[in-house]
């Protein structure tokens, strides 16, 4: 057993896990924060994916311990219903989501990737690494394919995302 505290949604928590417990598991299980989804608990559909420290991360790869007074940012702390995050707006108005299971990480993912392109830092379609990258549909369908939509709403998902970032879907 550990005891560890980490910032959840700008709120500083404190828990008591067995080293061996997921982030994942941490914020559902524990935190009882279950926005967060479950998917295939192996890293390849990103319905986990979370943000830590400004970065997305798929939350069923990492142990808890592993993120000691880090700031992890769910999609509870992203908006609430009255008050929703542009992107969950934007989702919304795009109908970004279908059956809806992996919208909290396809949001998560999302604003994350919105903040990768404008600390400019490249993808692997990214094609002039000396230069700012650039939000094209090439773009944005590399850094999101990490968020598998298994009711195909990919479509909709970009045209809210462009519409955050500010250009024509």
């Amino acid at each position: 057993m550990a005891t560890l505290s980490f910032s959840v949604n700008g709120e500083v928590r404190a828990l008591k896990l067995d080293t061996r417990t997921t982030l994942l598991d941490a914020l559902r299980e524990h935190l009882h924060l279950t926005g967060t989804k479950k998917g295939c608990d192996h890293g390849q559909c990103g319905a986990c994916t979370v943000i830590v420290g400004g970065q997305r991360i798929n939350s069923c790869l990492t142990l808890a311990v592993m993120h000691e007074g880090e700031s992890v940012t769910t999609i509870e702390g992203l908006g609430t219903p009255e008050h929703m995050h542009p992107m969950q707006a934007a989702f919304v108005r795009h109908d970004g989501f279908q059956c809806g299971y992996c919208t909290p990480g396809q949001i998560c993912s999302a604003v994350a990737v919105l903040d990768e392109i404008k600390a400019g830092i490249p993808s692997h379609v990214t094609g002039d690494l000396n230069a700012a990258p650039h939000l094209t549909n090439t773009e944005l369908r590399e850094r999101m394919s990490g968020n598998i939509c298994r009711c195909g709403a990919y479509s909709n998902i970009a045209e809210a995302i462009t519409e955050v970032a500010g250009r024509p879907a």
